[in-house]
């Protein structure tokens, strides 16, 4: 659970808008294929945050599942429903993606607390989150980019806001966020493969470098 994003400092691109808007999610694919579109050569990762344990904070784990379901082309999904990323093992999985993907580039996803003519808004921008400042946790920021829902009223007794936040705002959310990212994967470019480096090229075994050489083309 992170806190408002406005709270990180200015950022210099950034989207807000309300899940019922009628033209949300394609103000959201939009912006989030200009973030990702120009990292075409990098993994594309998103990093759902939460737990199933707290409905105000299940909305990463919603997110995740949901586009585990989706078989996407380009985006690589950690954190669902039945392997959530949050606190206990954040820092595991955080060195699990770095392990898995070189330079990744990567959406993380979170609910967070805010005004209450806020609730129900989607915020996409640049930057990483903070994880758990809202319930004062200290946990390493993450993502270079970030998208994140307010579910209810931040302020005070955070833990009981959580706990007793509206499921059905948390899914319709989830909803409206996982439909961003799927329609934007559906548009997004195949990754680019890069060429062969040089160090690759010497490690060829010296009998095919000189069978190569006796070969003589027809």
């Amino acid at each position: 659970m992170s806190t408002n994003h406005r709270l990180f400092g200015k950022k210099s691109s950034s989207l807000r808008v309300h899940m019922e808007e009628e033209t949300a999610v394609t103000q959201l694919s939009e912006q989030l294929y200009s973030f990702t579109e120009v990292h075409n050569k990098r993994d594309l990762v998103i990093v759902c945050i939460g737990t199933d344990r707290s409905t105000g904070d299940s909305l990463g784990p919603l997110i995740g599942s949901k586009l585990e379901a989706a078989n996407l082309k380009r985006f690589h999904v950690y954190g669902t429903l039945e392997k959530p990323v949050h606190a206990v093992n954040l820092e595991d999985r955080l060195a699990e993606i770095k392990d898995n993907h070189h330079r990744p580039f990567i959406l993380a996803i979170d609910a967070c607390l805010g005004r209450m003519n806020s609730v129900g808004k989607i915020s996409l921008a640049e930057g990483p989150v903070q994880p758990g400042a809202a319930v004062q946790k200290k946990l390493p920021s993450i993502g270079d980019i970030h998208m994140t829902g307010i579910v209810n009223i931040g302020g005070m007794m955070e833990y009981f806001v959580l706990q007793n936040t509206r499921l059905h705002t948390v899914m319709q959310m989830a909803e409206r966020m996982a439909e961003t990212i799927i329609q934007t994967d559906q548009i997004l470019p195949e990754k680019q493969a890069t060429s062969a480096s040089l160090l690759q090229t010497l490690r060829l075994k010296p009998s095919m470098i000189l069978r190569s050489k006796n070969e003589t083309p027809m």
